[in-house]
């Protein structure tokens, strides 16, 4: 039987502007199994990216709730869920987020760090990581010393750093050219694949629908439709 990582049930979030009230997600019920692979496409403005933060309780929602392995994340204080974000979830980002004045290395042991894990055992999982995205002769260079697809190869390895159950990758590709966007699809693809890793991806990026598993489609703050990968291949021709 197949094991539910996040669920959500009737999210809302609306936003304050001036004196009007946005409402930015709309009743969004969803189930997600462990260890696939999901993208949550969408034009602009329709919600998606926010939908990605109340899975990844990076925000809460105005009403409903998300669970993460059936763990109600509204429940949780500051504390708790910073040690869930830290345990559960790695995050990639499309600006790649790495901290400039740190090495690759340390870049990808500083979550590791942060979960108690001793230095050499951190430093010897760090290198291991490296290699695996490819990057294992490039591990005391800084950011500057990268390109974008080796900094978000470094932002992969770092995602992984504390085993997570999920990935959420937000436009992993946007920054990205052609050839290496796919490289980091790939890539990812993999991780999930040999670790068992689920993926959520919040992207633009049609390449994206060749890796997914499941596509969620979300237009004005509702779940529009939810296509498996068998039915994607009917439809990829007549997208919008």
């Amino acid at each position: 039987m197949e094991h539910t990582i996040v669920r959500t049930t009737d999210v809302t979030k609306s936003f304050q502007l001036g004196k009007q009230e946005l409402q930015v997600l709309k009743g969004i019920s969803l189930t997600i199994a462990a260890g696939r692979y999901i993208s949550i496409m969408g034009p602009s403005g329709s919600g998606k990216s926010t939908l990605f933060n109340m899975i990844g309780g990076l925000d809460k929602p105005t009403s409903g709730k998300v669970f993460i392995d059936e763990v109600d994340i509204a429940q949780l204080d500051a504390y708790e869920l910073a040690w869930l974000r830290c345990r559960k979830i790695g995050y990639i980002f499309q600006t790649f987020n790495l901290i400039p004045v740190m090495t690759a290395l340390e870049n990808v042991t500083l979550p590791m760090t942060f979960g108690g894990t001793g230095t050499d055992e951190a430093n010897q999982r760090g290198r291991e990581l490296l290699t695996q995205v490819g990057l294992g002769d490039r591990y005391d260079h800084k950011p500057s010393e990268l390109s974008g697809g080796q900094q978000q190869r470094v932002a992969v390895a770092r995602a992984l750093a504390n085993n997570p159950a999920i990935i959420l990758a937000d436009e992993p590709t946007g920054n990205l050219d052609l050839t290496t966007g796919e490289e980091i699809i790939n890539l990812l693809k993999q991780m999930s694949d040999e670790r068992g890793v689920t993926v959520i991806s919040a992207t633009h990026d049609f390449k994206m629908l060749n890796v997914s598993d499941e596509v969620i489609w979300i237009r004005d703050g509702l779940i529009d439709k939810i296509e498996q990968r068998d039915e994607l291949n009917i439809s990829i021709g007549t997208i919008e």
